[in-house]
């Protein structure tokens, strides 16, 4: 990627802004994108998509479409933020309809509304898509209901992730009876999450789930408790993305452990023989 982001832009300035798509790709399946993503995905000149949204829905761009990745990882960024929104400018100044595809939801830990702040800021029109986020995307390729009559009347989506090398994490959000905690981007810090919900009074066979690469074919699930869950986490070696699940609807059906249960044959069949 070159520094220069303008390097990216074929098209000279047009008289007539363009227009951009802040577009929700739903998690891993790429079937699960609405049908308003879809129709813009056909029709946009210009594709800024992340390492999160499935490559295949590239595949519905148009031939002459600018496909432009600007995907981060863990430490990685191939485009700064602030770039990224600059670019979205750059292109909607030569007159492109911009698709911004985002995986998942943009607007649920996804800086979509950073995005649309700068955009606003710049005079640039500016439409959102929202899309199928990983929580409700992984509870129902699990069928872990994030709420139900019985176990869970509230639902919390948290961050999981570290911000200038610590946690910061709302403590007693996550603590709350009788509802369902969802950490995104959490799978790195795992042990350290579950240590510190015990030693804050969390019981510790409190059922915990992790689904990597949730609703895809690579789908993986773990199943344990608060004690135990980041060791099996650690002997499956899942991968991110993964989306962990605290609470009792964990095991309100069965279904999760299953797939759990899959996993580990999986693994059992792929590891090498020792002696």
């Amino acid at each position: 990627m070159e520094n220069n982001i303008l390097n990216l832009v074929k098209t000279p300035p047009s008289s007539t802004a363009g227009h951009i798509y802040l577009v929700g790709a739903g998690p891993g399946d790429p079937e699960l994108i609405t049908l308003k993503a879809m129709r813009l995905l056909q029709q946009a000149d210009a594709i800024v998509y992340d390492r999160l949204a499935n490559p295949q829905l590239l595949d519905h761009a148009q031939e002459n479409c600018d496909l432009i990745y600007v995907g981060k990882k863990r430490d990685q960024h191939s485009l700064p933020q602030e770039q990224i929104s600059e670019l979205l400018v750059a292109l909607a100044r030569c007159g492109k309809n911009v698709v911004r595809l985002k995986g998942g939801d943009c607007f649920v830990f996804g800086r979509g509304g950073e995005e649309v702040d700068y955009l606003n800021q710049q005079g640039i029109k500016c439409t959102v898509i929202p899309g199928i986020t990983a929580a409700t995307g992984c509870a129902a390729a699990t069928q872990i209901p994030l709420t139900h009559r019985d176990h869970a009347h509230a639902v919390s989506f948290i961050t999981g992730h570290r911000q200038n090398g610590k946690i910061d994490i709302n403590w007693d959000l996550a603590l709350c009876k009788d509802s369902t905690v969802v950490f995104y981007m959490g799978l790195c810090n795992l042990q350290d999450i579950t240590t510190e919900l015990i030693k804050r009074g969390c019981p510790a066979d409190k059922p915990f789930a992790v689904v990597a690469q949730g609703t895809s074919n690579q789908q993986q699930v773990v199943v344990g408790d608060l004690s135990n869950i980041a060791k099996k986490v650690e002997n499956a070696a899942l991968a991110s993305p993964a989306l962990l699940i605290l609470g009792d609807v964990v095991k309100a059906n069965g279904y999760a452990q299953s797939l759990a249960n899959q996993t580990a044959l999986k693994l059992a069949t792929t590891l090498p023989e020792v002696g």
